[in-house]
């Protein structure tokens, strides 16, 4: 057993609170400086850089073997504390290990900023129904730990809806949820609008799969939400009994987002929030002589006609009249970044509209593109 290995042990046979590693080996390492902190069963460690921080949760019987990592690989130094004790470890550079422990006075205090409570627009010690379903609360409203990363995507969902319907300045809501699978956001959608904002809501819900629509309508009746209603219809052609004020679409697959977009501008709706995915259609279209690196590397052209779909759509909704903004948004599944269009009825002057719609034309000059959106506006005169 190595000396630092016999050190380890020693300081985590006691109830460790908190754990800094400092003192770089070398630049190659990209933190300055690790600090751990003990939570309730778990340590949550705060890695610094020197302009960034990044946080990780450990599990109990993790942290003294990444102590050690750190100490072989990218430390000199580590001092941790309990209720009664500071230890220390410190490495010189020809590899002798000095081990110190010494009684504390009084306990080590707890302040890394990352600790914080952040306020939340879903708040936890709430009982919200659809949120104990997923799975990500608890029977009495508090967050399952393993799920606080789908707690905080959720709520920045909500953060995005609210900041439009805070816009709006509305206080009746008549919502149109295209492609809404099995409503995980649709039901968090509704009762944060309903019962924590008080606005009356009007929501349908819309998918391909029976099924899945007949359990969404199960579910809204156990959660006693009476104004929320699924359907079995297609995006393309669909007919709305309602005024639509605000249109959401997560995940409509390559052209079906641009059916959903199309809909919510002729029904004149005032919000419009989609996240597209699966955007094949321009991929297939690029072709420039004169950007022709673009389309080289597979993934490249991928991401090129993806981000390229995205800003077409961006521009045009501007042309309708949307002031239009593109923002990162975490995937609830799967966690991969995507991009989040949100459009918001405004006043949008003539010469912008030309303007967005002379770089969208230069766009697919360049590349050869007919999106179907550009196509579908078109036809109706919309642009």
């Amino acid at each position: 057993m190595t000396e630092a290995r016999e050190a380890l042990n020693n300081i985590f046979s006691d109830q460790i609170k908190k754990v800094i590693l400092s003192d770089q080996k070398s630049k190659e390492n990209p933190y300055r400086k690790i600090a751990l902190e003990w939570k309730e069963g778990f340590y949550q460690a705060e890695k610094l850089t020197e302009k960034q921080a990044f946080h990780e949760n450990m599990e109990l019987d993790r942290v003294s073997n990444y102590c050690e990592e750190c100490l072989n690989e990218g430390f000199c130094q580590m001092n941790a504390w309990s209720d009664t004790a500071e230890y220390s470890i410190k490495i010189t550079k020809k590899g002798k290990v000095f081990y110190q422990k010494k009684k504390t006075d009084a306990p080590v205090k707890i302040s890394m900023t990352h600790n914080r409570k952040k306020k939340y627009l879903l708040e936890e010690g709430t009982v919200i129904p659809p949120l104990v379903d997923m799975g990500v609360f608890t029977k009495e409203g508090k967050v399952v730990r393993t799920m606080y990363d789908k707690f905080r995507q959720i709520n920045k969902f909500v953060e995005f809806i609210d900041e439009a319907v805070e816009k709006s300045g509305m206080d009746k809501i008549h919502i149109i949820d295209f492609g809404c699978g099995k409503s995980y956001l649709t039901f968090v959608v509704y009762y944060y609008l309903v019962f924590v904002k008080k606005i009356e809501v009007e929501m349908v819900g819309l998918d391909l799969k029976a099924e899945v629509i007949s359990k969404c309508n199960e579910a809204a009746r156990k959660y006693g939400y009476d104004h929320l209603k699924f359907a079995v219809g297609d995006i393309n052609g669909y007919k709305s009994e309602m005024p639509v004020d605000m249109v959401i679409s997560l995940h409509a697959c390559d052209t079906a987002t641009d059916y959903a977009l199309f809909n919510a501008i002729q029904w004149k709706a005032k919000m419009i929030i989609s996240v597209p995915c699966c955007q094949h259609e321009l991929g297939g279209q690029m072709d420039s002589e004169e950007i022709s690196i673009l389309q080289r590397y597979g993934i490249v052209k991928e991401r090129t006609a993806a981000l390229m779909t995205d800003a077409i759509r961006g521009n045009l909704l501007e042309c309708c009249g949307y002031k239009t903004q593109l923002m990162e948004f975490v995937d609830l599944s799967h966690t991969p970044k995507n991009i989040l269009i949100r459009g918001v009825k405004a006043n949008i002057t003539k010469q912008h509209k030309q303007v967005m719609m002379e770089e969208v034309q230069k766009l697919c000059k360049c590349f050869q593109l007919k999106p179907t959106l550009l196509r579908l506006l078109e036809e109706e005169g919309l642009v």
